[in-house]
């Protein structure tokens, strides 16, 4: 069996894992409910992260009150209690920003209204960096359209249907709206890249020009030949 077929069954087997522990959180266990939990909350909470920042906790907590209330009359599988959960969570973090922004301006932060995206040079790359916490502060500078369906498909790991049905646009839009945030992104980090770059250079080459000797002296620092009578 190759790894790639191995990996694959894995992860089927993982979400009949999943689809069944949401069968029994509905019926009432709390096992189930907490294994449902430690699956969907790291995401949840990136994609609220983007979206209010510091606040994303109180916004996970708010929809998860949601989602435990209304759990019993959820139909759909384990991706669509994913889409669900982004939903609801969604619509806690809008009505979050909206309640900040009628409070004075001296108590909002700089950043209002954040997006949301994903880092990398390639798709594949900006797929498996997205988790990091220097990819999600690099996300506010995305539009926010982009943002949220790059969010959608990564993080929180919707398809495009699903993340459509989050967001109330058709799947292509999502896919464009993904690809040219990814696209975005990958020009950004390729400027931070670059700028990296040339700062170490100019510290290298600074650093080396600080340890050469001083003209006129030797290494023990006594005078040269030129300062001998």
């Amino acid at each position: 069996m190759t790894l790639m077929v191995r990996v694959r069954r894995e992860s089927a087997s993982g979400e009949d894992d999943l689809d069944r522990a949401l069968r029994a959180a509905q019926e009432g266990d709390e096992e189930s409910f907490r294994v449902l939990y430690r699956d969907v909350q790291p995401r949840l909470i990136r994609f609220a992260g983007a979206l209010v920042g510091p606040d994303a906790e109180d916004v996970t907590s708010e929809a998860w009150l949601q989602i435990a209330r209304d759990l019993p009359a959820f139909r759909g599988d384990i991706d669509g209690f994913r889409g669900w959960t982004a939903t609801i969570t969604r619509h806690r973090a809008l009505d979050h920003l909206r309640r900040r922004s009628r409070r004075p301006v001296a108590d909002a932060p700089a950043e209002e209204l954040l997006t949301l995206a994903a880092p990398a040079d390639t798709e594949t790359l900006a797929l498996d960096g997205i988790a990091t916490e220097d990819a999600l502060r690099l996300i506010a500078g995305l539009p926010r359209d982009q943002a949220e369906a790059v969010l959608l498909r990564v993080v929180v790991g919707l398809d495009a249907r699903s993340a459509g049905e989050v967001l109330g646009k058709r799947p292509g839009a999502v896919r464009t709206a993904a690809h040219r945030g990814l696209r975005r992104l990958t020009e950004r980090l390729a400027g931070h890249a670059a700028g990296a770059e040339a700062g170490a250079a100019e510290a290298a080459s600074a650093s080396r020009a600080g340890s050469l000797p001083a003209a006129g002296s030797d290494k023990s620092g006594s005078p040269g030949a030129e300062g001998v009578r």
